[in-house]
């Protein structure tokens, strides 16, 4: 049986990811922040649970010699980065260093595959945006995500660790308690519905189960030419489209209102070209459409 090592398995990306890659028949294990019990994580898929720092120490102690290790574990919140910039450093560049060194020490055979994000792109000149675009990232969130990628890449240069990097646009779906969604559930049930900017900004959305399939093919891509891709769906969905999709799934009756004050740290327009991902014989299942009344109703069973 193959081993897969995932970092931040307790994670909204990492434990789907966990579940999708116990479903093609690997052992997995993982390591991260998170409390929760025996039950829960072998629902998600997992074979071994250690809750512990994402660290070389610990990755000598708990991490084997896996066949795949996905770095799940890192920042995940734009905001956190621009009032917390150094534990944004640490969550993300320091851990993926230890990752990397570890591979190179004791796991030198593991192929790495780290989840990153569009964020390196920062603003953009040109839609869709290509992998080779110029990175000009506008949060500190961006800035530690560039890092990491070329962490990754001086370590499949230099020493020859197999690697693969998934800049994901925006990632939804169950159990996802933060962003648009999030917010926009929680808003509507209580009579809100003012949000930022002017519900023209756009961005190009992957549900969470199509995001943990990539991961899995990126594993199987994965080389020391670090070959570096874009998770997407290739099409641009407006805000205003998100949450009325939201309204109409939830049943309310209110009017959707902008402030027209951009979100700092927030780029206007991002699609991406999906042309690398498609040639790994990937693409999405699930709709937008789908995916919205997918997240309503487990929000509703939440409540």
């Amino acid at each position: 049986m193959k081993k897969v090592l995932i970092t931040g398995a307790y994670g909204f990306i990492g434990r789907h990811t966990a579940k999708y890659f116990s479903r093609q028949g690997f052992f997995v294990s993982g390591i991260g922040h998170g409390a929760w019990g025996q039950e829960e994580w072998k629902k998600w898929g997992l074979s071994d649970w250690r809750t512990a720092e994402v660290n070389l120490k610990n990755l000598i102690t708990y991490g084997g010699e896996p066949d795949v290790i996905v770095h799940c574990a890192g920042s995940g919140s734009v905001p956190f980065s621009m009032t917390h910039p150094a534990q944004d450093f640490q969550r993300t560049v320091s851990t993926t260093m230890d990752v990397l060194e570890f591979a190179r020490l004791f796991s030198p055979a593991s192929k790495i595959v780290i989840p990153s994000s569009a964020a390196v792109y920062g603003v953009v000149d040109q839609l869709p945006i290509n992998e080779d675009a110029p990175e000009h990232p506008v949060s500190p969130y961006g800035f530690h995500k560039r890092i990491a990628e070329e962490l990754a890449g001086s370590y499949a240069a230099f020493f020859g660790i197999q690697t693969a990097i998934i800049r994901f646009f925006s990632v939804y779906g169950p159990g996802l308690r933060k962003q648009l969604l999030w917010d926009a559930c929680n808003k509507m049930i209580q009579g809100e519905a003012v949000f930022f900017g002017t519900g023209d900004e756009d961005r190009d959305w992957v549900h969470v189960s199509d995001a943990a399939k990539l991961l899995y093919l990126a594993s199987h891509h994965a080389s020391d030419s670090c070959p570096i891709v874009n998770g997407a769906s290739g099409k641009g969905v407006s805000v205003r489209q998100m949450l009325e999709a939201v309204k109409s799934v939830l049943g309310v009756d209110i009017s959707i209102q902008f402030s027209g004050d951009p979100k700092g740290g927030d780029p206007a327009h991002y699609v991406a070209n999906v042309e690398k991902i498609k040639q790994w014989g990937f693409s999405p299942e699930i709709d937008w459409r789908e995916g919205v009344a997918d997240y309503v109703r487990w929000f509703k069973a939440e409540r």
